[in-house]
């Protein structure tokens, strides 16, 4: 019976803070009812915004690894991925495709950057600046965001998730920032930098609510830019940390 009662508490939501430093989320199946809400570290409007995410999947389809709604404004931010390594990144409804060599069934290092000011929007994989655009000059996130992993969100609140919209695989080292990472700090996060963690969102220091089938586990391997192969990351001599 107790095991029965907790894993209808695990499935209803569990909320929890903690160092997820070396731990992954695992998202085990395609699924419309699975996802990780993050709660934001600080409440305030945004005019720029930097989003690091490390992911982990074998899906042979376009997949989220990062959703975030701002409440009067739909599809503030996704991030998909596509099967042919592009990446379609929506900014305010706008659809920015930039397509990137990434690719093999590997550990992938992604971080986006957005300036409300220029409007330029970056995109960095594994540590590779790719050709940069404008989107949506002059908007901002408001003070009530939703940021979720594990599927997108299309509206406010994260209504309408879908099988086709989902994760399927592995996140881990998700960082988000109210500011522009430079060029070092994007290299920093890559190789996971204990000194450099999110101010909106710190993935060494998560406040987040899991609703499904989610499970946190231990990191077991990463991608190594430098050794072109896995490396340990709880492995001190590893470049990942």
């Amino acid at each position: 019976m107790k095991i029965y009662t907790l894993w209808i508490v695990f499935f209803a939501g569990s909320l929890a803070q903690e160092d997820l430093d070396n731990k992954v989320l695992v998202f085990p199946k395609e699924s419309s009812t699975s996802y990780v809400i993050l709660k934001p570290a600080v409440i305030k409007t945004l005019d720029k915004l930097s989003v690091c995410v490390r992911s982990f999947t074998d899906l042979s389809r376009s997949y989220p690894i990062f959703s975030v709604s701002s409440q009067g404004k739909q599809k503030a931010l996704i991030v998909v991925i596509t099967p042919s390594n592009t990446y379609n990144i929506h900014v305010f409804q706008e659809t920015n495709i930039i397509n990137t060599d990434a690719s093999g069934l590997d550990w992938r290092h992604s971080c986006v950057t957005w300036d409300s000011t220029t409007g330029i929007l970056q995109l960095w994989v594994n540590g590779k600046l790719y050709p940069r655009t404008v989107s949506r000059k002059g908007s901002i996130y408001s003070e009530k965001t939703i940021m979720i992993l594990g599927n997108e969100q299309h509206s406010y609140g994260g209504t309408g998730f879908t099988v086709s919209g989902s994760f399927k695989g592995e996140i881990s080292d998700v960082h988000v920032w109210d500011f522009v990472l430079s060029p070092d700090e994007v290299q920093r996060a890559l190789f996971n930098n204990r000194n450099l963690n999110g101010n909106i969102i710190n993935w060494r220091s998560l406040n987040y609510e899991i609703i499904g089938e989610v499970v946190v586990q231990p990191k077991l391997q990463c991608g190594s830019l430098e050794l072109k192969t896995y490396a340990l990351c709880y492995d001190e001599k590893s470049p990942a940390k």
